[in-house]
């Protein structure tokens, strides 16, 4: 009868199972069914000596014997006329669930049911935006005195998501009753909403199962989660303190206090992550450990760079060559230390380019900090100029202590001092040597000091023999005192003069 059960056939008979005779009942059912025009009151039963007939008109259905009635706890003749009442009934209720009154009726419904669903969901949409709008306005932020401690925007926000998490459970449940209700008026697709509910609710099902058998895996990851995250507070809290000078270890600078904190956070939340591993669901499928690999293999085949960058940028923080805010010249690069990182560090030049170098590059060439020894006025900038052998060295000393005077940024003390370099073919070298704090205006300090050599060299008639020569010119070469500010350059005091 389509999907429906009328009874069960338990016991075989001249060498048919059980089951075959169900099929074969099953098949002459189901033909009977295709004759309209049997009557129901031809399904009879017939007895004979052995066994109770039941007929439809002149084609036979079943055959009950007594030991079908014998399985079935009854008598022969009382167990065929109930299957004959099952019959009748079945066949009855396939014929009006197939009559035109009956799909007529089910297609009316149906049409309905859709356009109260339609109606619900456009009133269930209305109401959701209504409810908000009508809380928000008066939804205020939850303050004590004057701090506000939970904002009305947030409130705002958790309204919206609570009303459209509603919306949508609600919009579910009508589109499931719905879909019962209209599956069930149509014999085709009935068994559909018999086994709706079981879609819907055997995941459900399988979903608490899981989640029940998971907890104490969950109850273990949420443990561990709360002691990594207080063991980081406490570290955050002790290399904070070292990094402030309020705990000192020996031998251990407080400039390296923030740098360990992150090598040491990361470790523990890797030990965490190796911990927790096992316990995360799905971590022994072999789909997870195959994603897990290759994830791996990316990472190591892409991050070979990056993992020296990161080893270099380690090793050069408690190798202490720089630090932030340290004027240094890294091979070709001269300028003040902005930031440095595991991967990079940045340098901010005199003419404000920002310039990224790998630590790995770093860690591979050498580092000029200038700042270091600056910090205690030792910073020596030195510089040079030849003077031909018939001035005074005396003199020449003297001309360039003066001029490193006059430049600002020099220290007067430890005073300038002059070094004889060497003594070439047609002239002297001569080695000026200042001290100063400021670093960061070298390039300042240079341009002023060489212009003040330059004028104290003129003023007293010192020949500066650069460049290389071959004889005596006839007159120094010079430039005279008046002629110091020769147009367009201007006097000091005047508008536009060069300091």
């Amino acid at each position: 009868m389509g999907n429906d059960t009328l009874f069960f056939l338990r016991a075989g008979i001249k060498g048919y199972s059980a089951e075959q005779r169900a099929e074969a009942v099953s098949r002459r059912i189901r033909e009977t069914l295709a004759e309209s025009g049997v009557p129901l009151d031809s399904i009879v039963v017939l007895e004979s000596d052995v066994s109770s007939d039941i007929v439809a008109g002149d084609r036979l259905l079943l055959s009950v014997y007594d030991i079908d009635a014998s399985l079935q706890g009854a008598n022969r003749a009382d167990l065929a006329q109930r299957y004959v009442t099952l019959i009748r009934a079945g066949v009855a209720r396939h014929r009006e669930d197939r009559s035109h009154a009956t799909l007529l009726t089910g297609v009316i419904r149906s049409a309905g049911a859709t356009i109260l669903l339609v109606l619900l969901l456009r009133l269930l949409s209305w109401g959701q935006r209504s409810l908000e709008n009508a809380l928000g306005l008066r939804v205020h932020g939850i303050a004590i005195q004057n701090y506000e401690i939970i904002k009305a925007d947030w409130l705002r926000s958790a309204i919206r998501y609570v009303s459209r998490l509603v919306k949508w459970v609600l919009a579910i449940i009508l589109v499931y009753a719905y879909l019962e209700f209209v599956l069930t008026r149509f014999v085709w697709t009935r068994h559909f909403a018999d086994g709706l509910l079981d879609l819907t609710v055997q995941p459900l099902i399988i979903i608490g199962s899981s989640v029940l058998a998971y907890l104490p895996n969950l109850f273990f990851l949420v443990i561990l989660f709360i002691v990594v995250r207080y063991v980081l507070k406490i570290l955050r809290i002790l290399f904070g303190e070292i990094g402030k000078g309020k705990i000192v270890l020996p031998g251990f600078y407080a400039d390296w206090a923030n740098p360990t904190f992150k090598i040491v956070r990361l470790l523990v939340v890797a030990l965490g992550v190796v911990v927790a591993f096992p316990y995360i669901p799905g971590s022994n499928s072999p789909a997870f450990q195959g994603i897990s690999i290759f994830l791996g293999v990316l990472f190591s085949l892409g991050s070979t760079s990056a993992v020296a960058n990161v080893v270099a940028g380690v090793i050069l923080t408690y190798m202490r060559s720089f630090r932030v805010e340290d004027f240094v010249k890294i091979q070709d690069t001269l300028g003040i230390v902005v930031s440095h990182g595991l991967l990079v560090t940045k340098i901010q030049t005199p003419k404000n380019e920002e310039v990224t170098i790998p630590n790995a590059t770093v860690l591979g060439t050498h580092v000029i900090n200038y700042s270091v020894r600056a910090k205690g006025g030792n910073l020596i900038l030195p510089t040079s100029v030849t003077i031909g052998y018939d001035a005074p060295w005396r003199q020449v000393h003297a001309l360039l202590c003066m001029a490193a005077e006059k430049t600002d940024g020099v220290l007067k003390e430890p005073a300038p001092f002059v070094l004889q370099r060497s003594l070439d073919d047609f002239y002297v070298s001569y080695e000026l040597n200042v001290y100063t704090r400021t670093p960061q205006r070298m390039l300042w300090i240079y341009s002023d000091l060489h212009r003040n050599i330059q004028d104290a060299f003129n003023e007293y008639g010192v020949q500066i023999m650069s460049p290389n020569y071959l004889s005596d010119r006839a007159h120094p070469t010079l430039v005279p005192k008046d002629q110091w500010y020769a147009p367009p350059a201007r006097k000091p005091g005047e508008p536009g003069a060069d300091s």
